[in-house]
């Protein structure tokens, strides 16, 4: 079984490369907005993260004891915070721990400020993410974080065997996919 964690700051394109690696792969597409959106749904805000972090290991653990390919996860990985390497790298242990077999893969997607601010409010976007769908407020956290936070990984600081870095931002998320598939040797899902 595969665990692919794709990660990257906001607008980045995690979910769109997801859902086209989902396409290609077979896997299941499990983007962080999914656990986000129903925990606001049933409690509202301000957001209760620790239902957030109990609805993704829930999913994690039923995706492992199945029968399926693998899963697709997205997330933002702020680098400066030591809490951050700590939850993700617990996640992969989880992973390990719930299936000795699984094979963790690191996607990292860079691209340029400017790009990311105009996804952030694309159709696909606030199709998938109702909470985003106040795009003043949306357009302010992206600002934020980018000023407040370290959004990409320094060379070695990601120590997962499976790494891959793409700058995507002149690519298509079919394009970012293939590239996944490629460097991974990811087989292709029948009828794609």
């Amino acid at each position: 079984m595969n665990f692919v964690f794709i990660t990257g700051p906001q607008a980045v394109g995690k979910m769109t490369v997801g859902q086209a690696l989902a396409a290609r792969s077979g896997m299941r597409l499990f983007h962080n907005h999914m656990a986000i959106e129903l925990a606001r749904e049933i409690l509202g805000r301000p957001l209760n993260w620790a239902l957030v972090k109990e609805l993704r290991t829930t999913v994690f653990r039923h995706v492992a004891q199945s029968d399926e390919v693998g899963m697709i996860y997205t997330g933002i990985w702020a680098f400066d915070e030591p809490d951050e390497h700590a939850y993700y790298n617990g996640m992969f242990a989880l992973w390990r721990e719930l299936r000795p077999d699984a094979q963790v893969y690191v996607v990292e997607l860079q691209a340029d400020f400017d790009e990311r601010l105009r996804r952030n409010n694309t159709e696909n976007r606030l199709l998938h993410k109702p909470s985003k769908r106040d795009l003043e407020w949306s357009e302010a956290d992206v600002r934020a974080a980018h000023e407040c936070h370290r959004m990409a990984s320094e060379p070695g600081e990601i120590t997962e065997p499976n790494y891959l870095r793409i700058d995507n931002t002149s690519l298509s998320p079919d394009d970012v996919a293939a590239r996944i598939c490629a460097y991974f040797d990811f087989v292709q899902a029948v009828g794609t």
